[in-house]
């Protein structure tokens, strides 16, 4: 037998710089895979990666996430920074948000003061409240949204109602099936007036007995009666700080 000699193994260039990452989206929810067993043993890993278990990220770092798209879920998101919109638009929150600070807010740039900023704190109160506004001329109906029928609680709803221009003795005649407002004016006048209508969303809507507890007995959120199922609950973390009721005595 004749002996050639050996083919030397040819290996290609290293290129460690940062390169986009390329293929075809996958739309399955799954764990990432860690890129390294931790074997440190002489065992060719490219022929045997059995003798270290794999692990997959349950839990993960990074200083900047980018989401394209949308981001789902059904755990929490405890943030001790700031949200903020990056456009004009401000965003919508669904939830509840609980903590000792006020933590629901949206920050916009100013429209028409360059390098100035405007923040507005959302409305805080003992319920779900949801409201329209607006103005009426020379007629007597205000109609509700059609998304309230169901969503909130017809007997909670209140109405305000500022004349315009001269005095109109404005009154609220009927709230007719949660839907309509009837007002009339008791001086007979052509109403011209600003309104303001209120109510309160049901907690859920295919259970009307469901009620906020503004006031529980607990030391985090997690002793809410009942659960949290129906919030979206932020900015508890801020219960650890020191606050100006810290050692205020719980009989007093």
């Amino acid at each position: 037998m004749t002996y050639s000699g050996f083919t030397p193994r040819t290996f290609g260039e290293q290129d460690c710089t940062d390169k986009q990452v390329d293929g075809t989206a996958s739309t399955i929810y799954s764990y990432i895979q860690k890129v390294t067993n931790n074997d440190t043993s002489d065992v060719d890993l490219d022929l045997d990666v059995a003798s270290c278990p794999l692990y997959y990220h349950s839990t993960a770092q990074i200083d900047s996430l980018r989401i394209n798209t949308e981001l789902n879920g059904a755990g929490n998101i405890n943030i001790t920074g700031t949200v903020t919109a990056t456009s004009a638009t401000i965003p919508t929150i669904t939830g509840t948000a609980s903590g000792n600070k006020l933590l629901a807010n949206f920050d916009i740039p100013h429209v028409k003061q360059k390098g100035k900023r405007i923040r507005h704190i959302i409305t805080e109160g003992p319920e779900a409240g949801i409201y329209i506004r607006g103005k009426l001329k020379n007629a007597n109906t205000i109609n509700l949204p059609e998304y309230w029928d169901g969503l909130i609680d017809p007997d909670s709803i209140t109405v305000t109602l500022t004349q315009i221009g001269y005095s109109q003795d404005l009154i609220v005649e009927d709230v007719q099936w949660g839907k309509v407002v009837k007002i009339k004016s008791g001086l007979g006048a052509n109403i011209h007036c600003y309104y303001e209508i209120w109510a309160a969303r049901w907690l859920d809507p295919m259970n009307h007995d469901e009620k906020l507890q503004v006031v529980y007995e607990g030391e985090t959120p997690e002793d809410y009666p009942g659960g949290n199922k129906n919030f979206l609950v932020g900015g508890w973390d801020y219960d650890r700080r020191e606050t100006q009721w810290k050692g205020v005595d719980k009989d007093s």
